[in-house]
């Protein structure tokens, strides 16, 4: 039997209420909005179903790959052969003591600081643009206009497959500029975190965070689907003004484009394949290192 039937069988028996579907469009969950089918795709509702989800996945040869809110991953145009755990209806948010939020991986960071903001507790002003979820802005350490999620986290409640779930608190998640200890554990799944924050006045919070936002509109090409910033930025360097200086703004292949408004995004125009998105930043990078001698590292992450 195929992994996908024996799959199948383990969740009609153990986890009937599991919604799974099979050949999902993952273009449908991407912000970039490509990528073909997943062989299957679940929507696990808690911590528990998950927990048990990712055993059945491994006893089967699933290949599991965890799915957020998709806003930093490029699929290929042929699909891929493995499950795919979609978190999006794991997405609880609650006020704990001591001006403590815990949020579960699925929620959006945006949700995270709005829920914040009316609770009167700042600091997580700088999430409320990113587009991620908690679980992968931890994987991460997701960060905006000086802020990063190392700097409000106290503790992450994280699924390790040969160990079981613990928590491992700030200190010990390893965080550095878009790195974190789990990158280091690709199997393990983030289930939810703990933010630490402080109180202000909710009126001075959104202030800020609607400062932010329009920051973020002014600058960035957010009327087309991209997966964010798609390289991470070189030591003593920004990326954007390395690639603009490269002569690449607006360099296009199929529909795929280095945005006009800012060199650091590669945007779809309108039908891009992923074969698209790649030939172009291998352009790019290409022209940067020719130009500056600087490699550029992606940040997008491409699945396989």
């Amino acid at each position: 039997m195929r992994w996908y039937e024996l799959l199948d069988e383990k969740l009609r028996d153990y986890l009937p209420d599991l919604p799974v579907s099979a050949e999902e469009p993952l273009s449908k969950y991407t912000s970039f909005r490509i990528g073909g089918p997943a062989r299957r795709m679940a929507f696990p509702r808690n911590a528990e179903q998950l927990v048990l989800l990712m055993s059945f996945a491994g006893e089967c040869g699933a290949r599991p790959f965890v799915l957020g809110n998709g806003t930093n991953l490029l699929f290929p145009d042929e699909g891929i052969d493995r499950l795919v755990v979609n978190t999006r209806d794991m997405a609880d948010i609650r006020l704990l003591d001591g001006g403590r939020v815990r949020a579960e991986a699925g929620a959006s960071l945006a949700r995270v600081a709005n829920y914040a903001c009316g609770q009167g507790l700042a600091g997580l002003e700088f999430a409320h643009g990113i587009p991620g979820s908690v679980g992968g802005g931890v994987c991460m350490n997701a960060g905006a206009y000086g802020g990063e999620l190392a700097q409000v986290i106290e503790g992450v409640n994280v699924l390790f497959p040969d160990e079981g779930v613990r928590t491992v608190p700030c200190g010990d998640m390893a965080f550095g500029y878009r790195h974190s200890l789990l990158m280091e554990h690709p199997d393990a799944v983030v289930l939810s975190a703990v933010f630490a924050l402080h109180p202000d006045d909710s009126a001075a919070i959104r202030g800020r965070m609607d400062e932010l936002m329009a920051r973020r509109k002014a600058s960035q090409p957010l009327e087309y689907p991209s997966a964010g910033s798609t390289f991470k930025r070189p030591e003593g360097h920004f990326a954007g003004r390395l690639i603009e200086e490269a002569g690449c703004k607006g360099l296009t292949m199929g529909g795929a484009q280095v945005s006009e408004k800012h060199a650091g995004f590669v945007i779809n125009v309108g039908g891009a394949a992923c074969a698209d998105v790649l030939a172009l930043m291998a352009e790019v990078q290409r022209r940067v290192k020719e130009n500056s001698g600087v490699t550029l590292e992606p940040e997008v992450r491409i699945v396989k």
